[in-house]
């Protein structure tokens, strides 16, 4: 991945981090502000529920304690009192008295717990209260919450006790009022909330408990629960949070539940503008980044990728390449200090070449001196014999003639011999690219040394080809390659003076050939194989040093690289590895024709 895809990347996942980021915090901080609205507006419902339950409760008392204090109850209770009094006489008294207090319910209980008159149910006449136990007790205190069993089922009311004390026995008066929708009613819902109250009964969940300040929702809702999220249906804005107040009786037992609900509507409304928000957000800010990035490459990526091309120049061999620096910022300064690099690259390596040819002049001076000194000594010596025999002795000038002459002529045949070796070296023409075929070239140098391998005077040796499968040819110059590997060949001849092994091997790696020349000879030290392939250095007692000098100038002249292994007494292996180079066969001539030639 390119940096400007890199540079795209992080911009865009910083953006979209960023609004995600922030669209989480608003939501979070939505989702917080509106559960603490939601606590406010409950527990401010919750308190108006008190106080108007407080209030209920209090004008309960007052009209029980009216009817408590009526001269009609008074009279039923002095009655009461009186042995000769017929209770069934009071069966009707107390509905009047009701409605006239508008109470719902009403009944008048003697000291045993009988009942007198009932306004509800008549029919309780003489049945003994068996819903309150401590009738004494709850004569003192406030109103409390009661079931109440009716001819039609169930009901919960607010009821209040009061005694009536005329005589021996008091008289208890039980009224109260009950909790339905008009209790329910005065309560003041905020937009989004209800209140229901629902009535706890022994046989599990009913409907028909439920008493709703609106709609009555069917929903069973445990006592204990003081908060629980409700899904209605799957889309979420359907969701309500409700909570339940437990409504206990006198004696602690719970009778009914008060429920406050809170839609959820308008918190996933806002959610949903927020992720809508954010998501338009989002895809302006990648537009951006695309935008951005596209500008930030233009002023950031352009000039380093110019300046990689350039390093890529220079590590090819161009040390003329310059990159152009149009900014004043760290990357101007980047390719002021690359440009002073090649420029300084490029005068060292003149300097270098410089050095390097007056080193190869003097080593050319030193070697032509050491070469041409051996066959110089015996030409003076025969000249001098030449001279001292014209001098004593004229008779035998010509047998002494016809030996020196013998002598020069073979000194002077050394001396063309190697101007004729330095002359080649100094004259190594350029490769002249055709299709070449390794494995047939490799054949070729071992059928050339064929008879020679098998007629040595110390021992033969046993050459083994080993070539690859692939027959696709390499642009080389099949004449320079053929006396390369020859001389290859002639030295590991030479490193087995009595006989061994000669493996010649070729095998392709992709768009690379490789060719070994391996033999089992003396072998070479690992000083010897660092100096090996400098020019003019030998180990051979009459070699001149240019003949691997020569062999690494053709394999580079390809655009190949040649390496030694060798370990002393167990053999020496080059490994020459060549490009195909197939492109460069189809280069245009000067005339701008194309040139080319198979050769097999």
């Amino acid at each position: 991945m390119n940096f400007r895809r890199k540079l795209l990347l992080v911009f865009a996942l910083t953006v979209f981090l960023s609004v995600a980021a922030v669209a989480w915090l608003v939501s979070t901080v939505t989702r917080r502000a509106f559960e603490q609205s939601n606590e406010a507006q409950t527990a401010a419902l919750v308190g108006q529920f008190q106080r108007q339950f407080k209030q209920h409760a209090d004008e309960v008392v007052r009209r029980v304690e009216a009817i408590a204090a009526s001269e009609a109850t008074t009279r039923i209770a002095l009655a009461l009192n009186r042995s000769t009094s017929e209770p069934g006489s009071f069966l009707n008294e107390a509905g009047p008295i009701a409605e006239s207090q508008q109470l719902d319910f009403l009944e008048f209980v003697d000291a045993h717990g009988t009942i007198v008159s009932s306004a509800q149910s008549p029919a309780k006449f003489g049945y003994t209260e068996t819903s309150l136990k401590d009738l004494p007790q709850l004569a003192s205190k406030p109103a409390f919450l009661k079931k109440e069993e009716l001819p039609s089922g169930t009901s919960l009311g607010l009821f209040a006790v009061r005694a009536v004390r005329v005589g021996d026995t008091p008289l208890y008066v039980i009224g109260g009022q009950r909790q339905d929708k008009n209790a329910l009613a005065a309560l003041e819902l905020p937009a989004g909330m209800r209140a229901s109250l629902y009535q706890v009964s022994g046989s599990g969940f009913s409907p028909q408990m439920f008493t709703a300040a609106s709609e009555t929702q069917e929903e069973e809702q445990q006592p204990r629960v003081m908060s629980q999220l409700v899904h209605w249906s799957e889309n979420s804005a359907d969701d309500e949070t409700v909570h339940a107040i437990p409504l206990n009786g006198p004696d602690d037992k719970l009778l009914g539940i008060l429920l406050v609900g809170t839609s959820r509507r308008p918190y996933v409304e806002v959610k949903r503008h927020i992720q809508s928000a954010a998501m338009l957000v989002g895809g302006i800010g990648i537009l951006l980044t695309i935008l951005l990035s596209g500008w930030a490459a233009a002023r950031f990526t352009r000039p380093l990728e110019d300046l990689a091309s350039a390093a890529r120049e220079v590590a090819a061999g161009n040390l003329n390449s310059q990159v152009r620096v149009d900014s004043a910022d760290e990357v101007g300064e980047l390719g002021e200090a690359f440009n002073r690099m090649t420029r300084d690259l490029l005068e060292q390596k003149e300097r270098l070449v410089q050095s390097e040819r007056v080193a190869a002049w003097r080593e050319l001076a030193r070697r032509l001196a050491h070469e041409l000194k051996n066959p110089l000594f015996p030409l003076q010596l025969t000249v001098e014999n030449l001279l001292r025999g014209r001098e004593q002795s004229p008779e035998i000038f010509d047998e002494i003639f016809r030996e020196s002459s013998a002598t020069l002529l073979a000194e002077i045949g050394n001396l063309k011999q190697i101007i004729s070796r330095f002359s080649e070296f100094s004259r190594m023409p350029q490769p002249q690219l055709q299709p070449v075929i390794v494995n047939e070239l490799l054949q070729g140098v071992a059928r050339l040394f064929q008879a020679q391998l098998e007629s040595r005077e110390g021992g033969a040796i046993r050459c083994t080809l080993e070539l690859g499968a692939s027959q696709e040819p390499i642009a080389a110059d099949g004449e320079l390659l053929h006396r390369a590997l020859s001389n290859l060949v002639l030295n590991a001849m030479d490193a087995m003076p009595r006989g061994g092994s000669l493996s010649l091997r070729t095998r392709d790696h992709g768009e690379r050939v490789y060719i070994e020349i391996a033999d089992t000879g003396v072998g070479l030290t690992p000083e010897e194989c660092a100096s090996l392939f400098t020019p003019y250095y030998t180990s051979k007692q009459h070699g001149t040093g240019l003949g691997l000098a020569i062999v690494q100038s053709v394999v580079s002249d390809h655009g190949g690289t040649i390496t030694v292994r060798s370990q002393p007494g167990k053999g020496t292996s080059f490994l020459v590895e060549l490009p195909r180079n197939l492109e460069k066969l189809h280069a245009p001539s000067l005339d701008g024709s194309v040139t080319v030639t198979q050769v097999h």
